[in-house]
């Protein structure tokens, strides 16, 4: 070995244990930064659902306790959050009132050394609550609400269906959905079902009941496809134009249209399965930091990936028709008076999954579908054809599953014992509104499915149709 190959090699060995401990110490860097994070992403997450639960439930004249929802929303969630959450300390601040305490202000959760994560009750009523950015520091004077009015309420009458209310088998499968039949380890906090537009069953678990609303997930997606066709047949808006994504007229991302984003289809990358946005649901980002800048890999309307940033595109699109009809004035329209668009912290609407709802007002979107879009007393309130539009699939579709896609809501098109016509909403922790128009019938079924069960909604659907038939 010559002389200058010796030198090489003990200077590129001399190189490689350099690196060594470098390495470990970036590592050991990124996992200590990681840690802290999921803390506070934990810490945002506890402030975020103590808040909106105990808050929204009162706003509906019901009640949560923060041991309720460490019962149910805090437990079985993300393997990096759950070990951590449960045992943050967290504090509940009221606003004053004649009466003494009033509603909810602020929730403030510690994750480090007397760091907090705060989520606040919005100024606006009708708005939830927002989880505030990390490092946010809220204003030790704010101590009242900020009023306005608010749009006509329609209170639903609500009927029974006395055939439906004498089957035993109906009730039978009802106590199966709560006692585990159709998952080991699920959770169902609540069972309505609708014929023909009255009530064939409802049911709900300790903690629960009509008025007492829960996160609806991902079934947020089918109510905010419900509010772009609400904007479509006013006039405000068109699914076949530009979302309005990239920076100006000459960024190839413009060609992406609302439709392509109610179907999931926009052809961009994210960083994750599209169905995890952490940072802003509970980092305290914005919709438009981080829904609306993801480049483009595919042709529009050629490449299907469930994605929470397409729903937000698509809602992002139609902002400028809020401040005439915000989402909580067609709630109203069609009787969901117990149901809250939240928003991010600068008021962007989170519509792919923050979106507080009851089971009642669950059926009632259902019905609406069931109705073609037309309410009780005859105003039309989707397009005409908005249904099937909807409810059809056009373009790529999911891989690898039975369920079939439309544009924000989910097929049952392959199913015995199941109409092909079923489409339904689906959301995490067993969220579940299925719409059979053949049988007119809607199924509401709401969950806190611990991480790593499942309810067979399948099942349940194909069992309960049955049992509606005897």
């Amino acid at each position: 070995m010559s002389h200058h190959m010796r030198k090489a090699l003990i200077a590129a060995a001399c190189a490689a244990l350099a690196l060594g401990p470098a390495q470990t110490s970036a590592q050991s860097a990124q996992e200590q930064l990681d840690a802290r994070y999921d803390r506070a992403l934990a810490a945002g997450y506890k402030a975020l659902f103590l808040c909106s639960a105990i808050a929204n439930a009162e706003a509906n004249g019901a009640s949560r306790t923060p041991e309720s929802v460490h019962q149910w929303e805090l437990t079985g969630i993300y393997p990096t959050l759950d070990p951590i959450i449960r045992d943050l300390e967290w504090e509940i601040t009221r606003y004053e009132s004649d009466d003494g305490e009033g509603m909810i202000a602020r929730v403030a959760v510690e994750y480090g050394d007397g760091e907090k994560r705060f989520a606040l009750y919005a100024l606006e009523p009708g708005n939830g609550c927002a989880v505030q950015p990390i490092g946010f520091v809220p204003d030790p004077d704010q101590s009242a609400f900020i009023l306005s009015g608010l749009p006509p309420i329609r209170e639903h009458v609500w009927q029974d269906d006395p055939g439906a209310l004498d089957g035993r088998e109906l009730y039978r499968l009802s106590r199966d959905a709560f006692d585990g039949h159709y998952g080991e380890g699920s959770r169902t906090t609540g069972v309505v079902v609708l014929r023909q537009g009255a009530l064939a069953l409802e049911e709900y678990a300790p903690d629960f009941g009509p008025n007492v609303p829960q996160r609806t997930w991902s079934v947020a997606k089918s109510v905010a496809a419900t509010v772009v066709g609400a904007a479509v047949q006013r006039g405000d808006a068109d699914v076949h134009a530009s979302a309005g994504l990239g920076v100006d007229e000459a960024d190839p991302r413009r060609v992406i249209t609302i439709d392509h984003a109610l179907r999931m289809a926009t052809g961009r990358y994210s960083d994750t399965p599209g169905n995890r946005t952490d940072p802003l649901y509970w980092g305290g980002t914005t919709v438009d930091e981080r829904a609306a800048n993801w480049p483009m890999l595919h042709e529009p309307g050629t490449v299907y990936r469930y994605a929470n940033n397409d729903t937000l595109a698509a809602i992002r699109a139609i902002r400028e028709s809020f401040d005439a009809h915000p989402p909580g004035q067609l709630f109203n329209l069609i009787g969901m008076t117990n149901t809250v668009a939240e928003t991010d912290w600068q008021g962007g609407f989170v519509l792919s999954s923050q979106v507080w709802s009851t089971a009642r007002d669950l059926a009632l979107l259902g019905q609406l579908h069931l109705d073609d879009g037309v309410l009780p007393d005859g105003t039309r309130i989707l397009p005409e054809g908005w249904v099937e539009y909807v409810s059809t699939p056009s373009g790529p579709q999911p891989e690898g599953r039975s369920w079939g896609y439309g544009a924000g809501w989910w097929l049952f098109n392959n199913h015995e014992g199941i109409p092909t016509d079923t489409f339904f909403a689906a959301g995490n922790r067993g969220q579940y509104v299925v719409v059979v128009p053949s049988r007119d019938v809607v199924i509401v079924r709401r969950g806190e499915d611990m991480v790593g069960t499942r309810f067979d909604i399948e099942a349940f659907t194909r069992d309960i149709l049955a049992a509606l038939d005897e």
